[in-house]
């Protein structure tokens, strides 16, 4: 019998974040190779690679405005910096574990994933990392939540 409380939450790794912002996908953002402001929200101004200039809304939009990836998660590009369980590390990917590297010691910045409503496009890509500290204000940075709950 799992000893948890029901209520027991989490934030997921960095990988884990990445993995679900993918949705089984291999390209820089999971509607393919670029993204437009029709598809999530970012400063516009600012494309990604070949991509058109687009609107900058200023603001958060609704979760649910834009269309959900194939996992059903909206948000996944833009809108909020989300918030990782992980340490921020420079070279996570390069010294420790590839596949889940959990870094939990070595500084006091969390890695953000995501991109922001104010960020430009190559900000809001799978693969790009960020980081803060969790106790500085941040006037566009949340959290996603997982269920800590054995299957």
């Amino acid at each position: 019998m799992n000893a948890r409380s029901e209520h027991e939450f989490r934030l997921p790794t960095e990988a884990e974040w990445e993995y679900a912002c993918r949705a089984g996908t291999t390209t820089p953002f999971y509607f393919g190779k670029t993204i437009t402001t029709d598809q999530a929200n970012y400063d516009g101004h600012h494309p990604y690679a070949d991509g058109n200039t687009g609107i900058y809304r200023g603001k958060m939009t609704p979760v649910d405005h834009f269309k959900p990836n194939a996992f059903g998660l909206h948000d996944m590009h833009g809108n909020v910096w989300e918030f990782c369980e992980d340490v921020f590390d420079e070279n996570a990917y390069t010294k420790h574990e590839k596949r889940n590297p959990v870094i939990q010691a070595g500084g006091s910045d969390r890695v953000l994933r995501g991109g922001g409503w104010h960020s430009n496009a190559r900000k809001l890509r799978s693969a790009y990392r960020n980081r803060n500290n969790p106790e500085n204000r941040f006037y566009s940075a949340g959290f996603r939540l997982l269920n800590n709950l054995d299957p």
